[in-house]
């Protein structure tokens, strides 16, 4: 095992990552930023792939505000406030960063103003955006000025754990793998900070690359670490069905088509949405997605078991100008998005839930930072569509604001606790040359076993029962895994072995996420129990926690504080709130 000392280590390059190393060489350029990615700098996370664009209050008649109100209602009242609060006032801070300084060009009015678009769930057009491909721009733009300053690259390095000190006070660095050569890495730092991002692939159909595996939030149960709302798992109503054995199934068509006027049609051409919702298709992402599976189980599916959406009636020209990511998508897998109407169903996008951190993003764990997706609390029991990349990029820059000034290069660091170390390496390596469980096929199908118990049983729709079941058909398959082997020992770009290890972090997560949802007997946000249609009383409100004891999720329930607003109150002024 190699070794490598920084002054600071961070996990994963999408939006949260790169602001992080941005802010912290920013702070002090003296200071030893290491980034380390599951695959290329620049090429992948989630970050990259937003379509949709970025909500910040930059009009007149918008207002802080006002995104504060809409982003606590959507999230059902469960939102840390301080934390919502943040990302709202500081959103405008960071656009103005990302045109200024780091050259990000987004979309403009005719009189030279950024155009903002409609999304679900808000009461004010304020989604900047780069047409349908604004994560590219942004990652783009990011991944130049990463590569300009003296910041050091582990790429194709995959955190296995993090690693404590021997008395568990503190973390003392994190093991990874050199996927290359398949050497092990113990990384030690003085802050480390958790930007893996989400990725709930643990689902038949999901929006991120496959090679997301919520690598983040299992490495954070295995430590001891508490996962706040992991039950609130955002599925996007309208991902691309395009038949069995193409990966372009699940893929998002984003919100901006329902905000520009989008329609959601069933077999029989009826347009469903307002039997639902007043707001039509305009509903927040929740309710649409509950809607589109009722109206599936109801018996008006499309061929391949989904609903239609259409643009056609706004005119193909315009559609073909506005939303050109999309339309040429969709013509690759022979749908026309533009004139004609294309299959589409609710598919796994964003995890609310994750790791709690405080404003500063530390959590409990000192020397471990959290930022992005792999946090909890931002965004309640649900998000707005286009918060996410404003979360990522708010955070990731505190962060890294933060660990520049606190990682000072100063005294030693850390001890790392070597029995945590080879527990580490046992749990990773067991697999390797072991013919056990290892026959042509068992992991493909232990991956479809998980599609299917996440997708039935601790899917949109959700009761005791199911959840009962899928519990049970998760522990079996945790079971499983454990006693799978890989016969290949090739630890060099050892894919079945990836494969395993990334099954292995998606069934934990899997777990939380079905433990937390049987534990809340409520029905909120992207949480939808059919035994508890109801919302419980919003001022008692209570936040889900779930840690790993005995090999088992254990939930507790915590009072939300109200720092800013009660239920049935506001911080808009009567006028503005009309």
């Amino acid at each position: 095992m190699q070794t490598l000392t920084t002054d600071i280590l961070i996990l994963g390059a999408g939006g949260a990552g790169l602001f992080a190393a941005l802010h912290a060489k920013k702070a002090n350029p003296d200071l030893d930023v290491t980034i380390a990615v599951k695959g290329l700098l620049g090429k992948c996370g989630c970050t990259r792939m937003v379509q949709g664009g970025y909500n910040v209050a930059l009009s007149p008649e918008d207002s802080v505000e006002r995104h504060f109100m809409d982003t606590i209602e959507g999230g059902g009242w469960l939102n840390d406030q301080d934390l919502a609060w943040l990302l709202v006032e500081t959103a405008p801070k960071r656009i103005r960063e990302l045109e200024t300084e780091l050259g990000c060009f987004f979309d403009r009015n005719p009189d030279g103003t950024v155009h903002q678009k409609a999304f679900a769930g808000q009461t004010f057009d304020r989604t900047v955006h780069k047409g349908d491909l604004t994560g590219i721009e942004i990652i783009n733009r990011l991944a130049e000025q990463v590569w300009r300053r003296d910041v050091k690259r582990l790429e194709d390095h995959r955190a296995l754990d993090l690693i404590r000190t021997a008395d568990g006070s503190e973390l003392a660095g994190v093991l990874m793998l050199d996927m290359r050569s398949g050497q092990l890495l113990l990384v030690r730092a003085r802050a480390t900070l958790l930007a893996t991002g989400g990725g709930p692939t643990m689902y038949r159909y999901h929006t991120p690359s496959g090679d997301k595996s919520c690598d983040g939030l299992a490495m954070a149960l295995r430590a001891g670490l508490p996962l706040r709302d992991i039950e609130m798992v955002q599925f996007h109503p309208t991902g691309l069905l395009a038949g069995e054995g193409t990966r372009m199934t699940g893929t998002v068509l984003e919100e901006g088509l329902r905000g520009s006027g989008g329609y959601l049609t069933d077999s029989e051409g009826k347009r469903f949405m307002f039997d639902y919702d007043p707001r039509g298709e305009r509903a927040t992402r929740d309710i649409v997605s509950r809607s589109i599976m009722d109206r599936i189980r109801k018996g008006f599916a499309s061929p391949h078991g989904g609903v239609y959406i259409e643009m056609g009636h706004l005119g193909p020209e315009r559609v073909r100008r506005e939303f050109k990511g999309m339309v040429e998508r969709c013509a690759d897998c022979g749908f026309d998005l533009a004139a004609g109407r294309v299959e589409v169903i609710p598919t796994a996008h964003y995890m609310m839930g994750g790791v709690e951190f405080n404003a500063d993003c530390t959590t409990e764990l000192p020397r471990l930072y959290a930022a992005g997706e792999d946090t909890g609390g931002v965004h309640g029991a649900n998000r707005l569509g286009g918060n996410g990349v404003a979360n990522s990029t708010v955070f990731g820059g505190i962060a890294g604001d933060v660990m520049g000034v606190r990682a000072k290069p100063a005294g030693a660091l850390p001890e790392p606790d070597q029995a945590a170390i080879e527990a580490a390496r046992e749990r990773a390596f067991v697999p390797l040359g072991r013919t056990s469980g290892s026959l042509p096929g068992n992991l493909p199908e232990m991956r479809e076993r998980l599609y299917r118990i996440m997708w039935d049983d601790v899917g949109i729709l959700r009761s005791a029962e199911s959840l009962a079941r899928g519990i049970a058909a998760l522990d079996t398959l945790a079971s499983d895994i454990a006693a799978c082997g890989v016969a290949d020992d090739s630890r060099r770009y050892n894919l079945t072995w990836m494969d395993r290890l990334n099954l292995e972090n998606l069934t934990l997560v899997s777990r939380a996420i079905a433990g937390a949802a049987d534990f809340r007997k409520d029905s909120r946000g992207a949480h939808f129990r059919e035994d508890f249609p109801r919302t419980s009383d919003l001022a008692s409100s209570a936040y889900t926690s779930v840690r790993f004891a005995g090999g088992q999720p254990q939930v507790t329930a915590t009072d939300v504080e109200f720092t800013r607003v009660r239920p049935g109150q506001s911080l808009l002024r009567p006028a503005a709130a009309e």
